[in-house]
Parts: structure tokens; sequence; C-alpha cells
């Protein structure tokens, strides 16, 4: 019998699951699930940056695509050994006693702050600048140093400070809170403690603040200065946490039913989706991995001997085992990337479309048709003519802080900006000014993995800009003066969790061993053009002014 793996990959928008074959990583089936709550914008605030998703999205979701490529395959149940799940975050969510989120009981089914706060979430940026400066002063610990030194309101204790603080119903009545990949790991193995649930390692130290020096989890006597129920639900939480190689059981009756599985079929702790996207792009050493969607994640592993006692500054964290079990796990990224490219074309096409849709000229099938090119080709059409734009041509300067900045020095309070607009100035030029602005906040991210004895040697790039723009990736290459390899899979940190799953299964002793059998290789390599290297140099050292003065004056405007 064939052995196959099942890697659920939950992203910000949709999840997607696919099945796989053991031996050489095909993929034989893939489904792609869009949360209904979350298309129609339920309980968010996009101008207070309020961004919650209920959990019924995510189980609704992981019932539909299993099941359809269980049904699409038409493999034997038994035939597929293990599954693993990973998500967006720090993206956590209050739950009771038994495990069920507080979102799932009809007196939160329609509480925002008893949904899962999503990792784009930024209401408690005033949270996480306390326990910023608490881990400074308090006189003990530093429980940030091993997170790049800054704390970030999008992570796990900022979020749970905030809600604990605006919502006293939902703080009383959280037994716990658990990260999403944690939360369906937990629910499909049927473990209904919240203490007994295995807890991921990625999500632990790269969010939570975990660290084996200190033995998990920060001090209680720090906690309780920033709130006293931040103390009494340590106890609630976790001591240990596993790497995504491991088993965190075997699905449950219930859920084995709903998949159409079998209830021999293990389920590995669960991870984030960009570490997972890293392994199934193919992680090496000095490698940087760009998982590149809404936001980027910027993924590395490096080994003890090279690392050392250093502590990296600036990024989102190092983490013994988070990507690669036996190395230590880098993460850095950006707050908005396609997310950035999302909202220009919503702010451009937004009225043009409310008009066609409010016309009594138009049919509705009209309409809808119309609308529907609109938002399909225009971003298609900005490139094109962007393309034609010659980098020292450009006059238009952007900063890509739209959604704050993640790395390199965590600063959600930080805005976009643009400078250099002139009556000449038309949309594909600022749409180019925006491209160059993403691909110049990675370049920071590089410079500073580089400032800190990190070697990075080639740079890998996956997610849906890296498959579908051609704009963005050659001038990423540009910009950082290096080739970029995009990776042959579709949805490759569905096939890192499929990876994950194999060897929790016990098909391959190890990841290495995984990422060896079932990678899928690299289809393109965009290479830098080197007349327009030195004129991105020149954008870049501008962009760089442009943000220290930005940033200057942040805080004096609203």
């Amino acid at each position: 019998m064939k052995h196959y793996v099942i890697g659920v990959d939950y992203g910000t928008d949709s999840v997607r699951s696919v099945l796989v074959d053991t031996k050489d990583g095909k993929t034989l089936a893939s489904e792609v699930f869009l949360y209904p709550r979350w298309r129609e914008g339920r309980y968010c605030n996009p101008s207070t940056n309020q961004f919650r998703q209920h959990p019924l999205d995510h189980l609704e979701g992981l019932t539909q695509t299993v099941r359809k490529v269980m049904e699409q395959s038409g493999v034997d149940p038994r035939s597929v050994k293990a599954m693993c799940v990973d998500t967006t975050g720090s993206s956590p969510l209050p739950v009771n006693e038994q495990g069920v989120a507080l979102a799932m009981l009809p007196e939160f089914s329609s509480n925002p702050n008893a949904m899962m706060v999503l990792w784009k979430d930024h209401t408690a940026i005033g949270e996480a600048d306390e326990i910023n400066q608490l881990a400074r002063t308090w006189g003990g610990e530093d429980f940030t140093k091993y997170e790049g030194g800054i704390y970030s309101s999008e992570w796990f204790w900022a979020k749970i400070l905030h809600i604990t603080r605006k919502d006293p119903a939902v703080a009383n009545a959280a037994y716990s809170w658990m990260e999403h990949c944690d939360y369906v790991t937990a629910t499909l193995t049927g473990t209904v403690d919240p203490l007994q649930a295995k807890r991921s390692r990625c999500a632990a130290g790269h969010k939570a603040l975990w660290h084996e020096s200190w033995g998990g989890l920060p001090d209680k006597a720090f906690l309780s200065q920033l709130h006293p129920g931040l103390a009494s639900l340590k106890d609630r939480l976790y001591t240990d946490t596993f790497t995504s190689d491991e088993s965190a059981g075997t699905l449950c009756k219930e859920w084995a039913d709903r998949l159409g599985l079998s209830e021999t079929t293990i389920v590995a702790v669960g991870t984030f989706d960009a570490h997972a996207g890293a392994v199934g792009g193919q992680v090496t050493a000095n490698t940087l991995v760009k998982v590149m969607g809404t936001s980027t994640c910027d993924i590395m592993i490096t080994s003890y001997e090279t690392l050392g006692n250093k502590l990296v500054k600036g990024i989102c964290g190092q983490v013994d085992g988070s990507v690669v079990p036996g190395t230590i796990g880098l993460e850095a990224g950006q707050s908005g990337f396609g997310d950035v490219l999302a909202w220009y074309k919503n702010l451009i096409s937004g009225p043009a479309i409310q008009l066609i849709q409010e016309s009594k000229h138009l049919d509705s099938s009209q309409k809808e048709l119309l609308v529907r090119e609109i938002e399909e080709k225009l971003l298609v059409k900005l490139s094109e003519e962007a393309l034609k734009i010659h980098p020292s041509e450009s006059a238009v300067l952007a900063l890509d802080w739209i959604n704050g900045r993640r790395t390199p020095d965590a600063n959600q309070l930080l805005k976009g900006a643009i400078l250099g607009l002139t009556m000449g100035s038309d949309a594909a030029k600022v749409y180019k000014a925006l491209v160059d602005a993403i691909c110049f906040g990675s370049r920071r991210i590089v410079d500073r993995f580089r400032q800190e004895g990190i070697a990075i040697d080639s740079v890998v790039g996956l997610g849906g800009v890296a498959k579908k723009s051609v704009l963005v990736m050659q001038t990423m290459a540009d910009v950082l003066n290096m080739p970029i390899k995009v990776a042959t899979s579709e949805q490759a940190p569905a096939l890192g969790a499929a990876m994950y799953a194999a060897v929790a299964g016990g098909i391959y002793p190890h990841v290495q061993a995984a990422i060896d059998a079932m990678g899928n290789g690299f289809d393109k390599t965009y290479t830098p053009n080197p007349e327009h290297v030195a004129a991105y140099q020149q954008s870049y050292e501008k962009y760089l002014s442009f943000g220290d003065f930005i940033e200057s004056i942040t805080g004096t405007i609203s």
C-alpha cells in the first residue's frame, strides 16, 4: 500500500489542503476554501486595525477541503498515514475549560473579542509598548531578547493583554488561550483539556516569549506587573513545547468521520505557515526563504555552532527547532506586502466599482461581469505598464509601512507615505513606487541579517506573489542584487506541512530526509538586471532617508 499525507495550510483569506504521495512529494489532489464570514468583513474594523476571524470559518474549511481531496484522489483512507496543520500567527483565540473556542458558545458567538485575533490585528500597539518597556526596566530577565529585542502588537501576550482589559467577560470566560495551529490540532485529536494539548514550539518561541533557558513562558512576577490575570493565566497555558516532526496524537472518531479518514491517521504538532513554507521551499543553511503573500515572512535556519550565543537584533525570533529540528530557526518579515498592492487596487478601483453597481444603464449580469473584469485585470494592467518604466525614470518614492513595520525593529505605529508626486504621476508610476517600496523593505531585512553576521548566499521565493508577479520578482532580484529561485510548488506551505506529517507518521526519520524525497524543486530563477541595480541602489538610499524622516515624526501625526 502506498503512503500518503495531508498538509492543511491556513492563510489569511482561505484554507487549502493537499494530499501528497510520500514517495516523491507529488500532489494528488488539492482544494481551497474561502472563509465566508471573513469575506463579508464580519468582526473586523480596518479603520482601527481590528481583524478577527470566527473559528467556524476554519472548521468548515477544514472539513470541506480534506473531504474534497479524499474524494478527488479516491485513495484508501487507511493509506493516509498522517496530517499536519499550519496557520497564520500569532493568531490566538480564547477557549473554555473543555478546549471549546468561546466564539462557538451562544453567548459569545458574535463578540469580536471572543474570536481569533488575526496576525494582522494591531489593536494591541499600546500593550506591546508596555511589554517592551517593562522587559527593559523590571530588573529581571529581558524576555524579549530571543525575539529580536522588540515585542510586537501582532503577537500572543500583547493581544491577550488587550482583550483582557477591553472585555472582562471574555477574560473571565477564557480558561486558556491557544494559537490557531494548536487549537485546530487539539480539535482534530479530540484533546478536550487545553493543558494536555501539545503546543507548537514555533508559535511559542517566536511569539509567546517561550524559551528553555528560563523554563518556558515568562515569570509570573513579570506578567503580574502587566496584569494580574496574565500571571494566573500562565498556570493554564503550558511549559513544554513540541516541534512539528512529532505526533500530537491520532484523529478522534468525530473528526475521522467528518474528514473521511481513519482514526489511525496521526496528527503532527501544528506550526506556522511561513515555517512550513520554508520546509516546502527546501530551506538550507544560508538560504533566505521569502514566503510572499499578504505579508511576508522571511525564514532562515542556522546551526548552533554558527549562531553560538549571538542575539540577532530586530527580527521575529530565533528558536531551537522551529523550522528544521536540530537547527535554529530565524524569522523576519514585512507586515504588508501583497496587502499593499491590494490596498492600492481597492483605492483606485473602489469608486468606479461603486458607480458601476449603482448604474441604471447596466443590468445585473453586465455589472457583475464588468466588476469581475476590473478586479481580475487591474493589477495585471498596472504591472504591464510599470514594467516599461526604467528605475532611473521613476521620481515617485513610497514607504511600505501601510500596515506598520514588522522587521527590522518592529514598530506598528509607522504609516505608509509617498514622496515626489507631480501632475505627471499616473497610476502605473505610483504602483511601481509601491512595488519598489516592498522590495526595499525586503532589502532592509537582508541588510539586517548580514549586519548581524548571518550570511545569505541564496534567496528562494514562494507563495502567490512569487508565482504570479514578474514585476515584483524582477524588481526584487534587482534591488537585492541576487538571483531568486521560485519554488515549483503552488502550495509550498501545505507541502511543507505534509513533509512534517511524513516524519511524524514514521515515513521518514527526520525533516531533511522528507525534504530530500518530497521536494518539488524550482521552476524559475530571476537574475538581476545590471542596468537596474545601480539605479535601485540610489533609490534605496533615498528610501532609507525618507523612512528615517517619517519615523522621526511618528507620534506627532494621527
